[in-house]
């Protein structure tokens, strides 16, 4: 008997089912409707199951497979899925509250709606995920990877987005405000009509992002690079602050915390090579007619 077949028995138990009734469910992919899980189940082979409404509570999952897995409505409250592979899972509408996911693995997967406020996905795989229409105030991505991620409208207040790979990801009208978005790579990231309010920016970079309707009322901006951003104003940069480490589009200046404003221009030229020196023999010029 293995791990999995000895935890749905003794859960069944738990809930006055009869062990035949846990047995039939590990005969099938499909788990019933609002199963609850407990305990330890560390690397456990749910992949391709059904476990839409699941009850995760206070369990650890770390290192389970649940590839692909059907986990909308699911709930992860106080539970670990540490390293856990849920690549192309469908997390839709899931609450995640106080749960683990470090260095988690979900590439591609779908947890548009969810509710993942103070969740942890420091290190997590998330590239290419929908997480649109997520509620993650006080959610923590330190260091995550959100290559060409969806957080369109997303609810990101007081996240920690340290050092994320946030390279082609859009945050479209998103909540940051409060947020930490520190030493982050957000090349040709959107942030159109994103509210970072208050964000702290420092030494992020912003290659190509867009910024266009974006709001930065008293958002850190220093030693963030956005030489390069799309749809940056003066009278956004007014309401930011920044420091001499700034780099903004040419013709745009920054305001330095203190109130100061600073003008960042480009480099002067480097100045023309010196003209060569004279020959030291006079030279004879031929020229040939026609």
């Amino acid at each position: 008997m293995n791990r999995l077949s000895a935890l749905l028995i003794a859960l069944a138990a738990l809930a006055g089912l009869a062990p035949s009734a846990a047995n039939a469910m590990m005969g099938d992919k499909a788990v019933a409707k609002m199963v609850s899980f407990g305990g330890s189940c560390e690397r456990c082979e749910l992949s391709g199951r059904q476990l839409s409404g699941a009850r995760f509570i206070g369990a650890d999952f770390t290192e389970a497979a649940l590839v692909g897995s059907d986990l909308r409505e699911a709930r992860f409250h106080g539970s670990a899925f540490d390293r856990a592979d849920l690549s192309r899972a469908d997390l839709s509408d899931s609450s995640m509250m106080g749960a683990s996911f470090a260095a988690a693995n979900l590439s591609d997967a779908t947890v548009r709606g969810a509710e993942i406020n103070g969740a942890d996905f420091g290190r997590a795989n998330l590239s290419r995920a929908d997480l649109r229409d997520v509620e993650g105030s006080g959610s923590n991505f330190i260091s995550a990877n959100l290559t060409s991620a969806k957080l369109d409208e997303a609810e990101l207040n007081a996240a920690n987005l340290a050092r994320v790979n946030a390279r082609g990801a859009s945050f479209r009208a998103a909540e940051l405000t409060a947020a930490n978005l520190q030493g982050g790579r957000f090349d040709q990231a959107s942030f159109r009509e994103a509210e970072l309010d208050m964000a702290n920016l420092r030494g992020a970079t912003f290659a190509g992002a867009d910024f266009r309707g974006a709001s930065l009322d008293r958002t850190n901006l220093s030693g963030a690079d956005l030489s390069h951003v799309r749809g940056l104003t003066q009278s956004q940069l007014d309401d930011a602050c920044a420091d001499s480490g700034t780099r903004v589009p040419s013709g745009l200046v920054a305001k330095a915390c203190g109130g100061r404003r600073i003008v960042v221009r480009p480099p002067a030229p480097p100045p023309p090579p010196p003209p060569p020196a004279p020959p030291a023999a006079p030279r004879y010029l031929i020229s040939q007619f026609d």
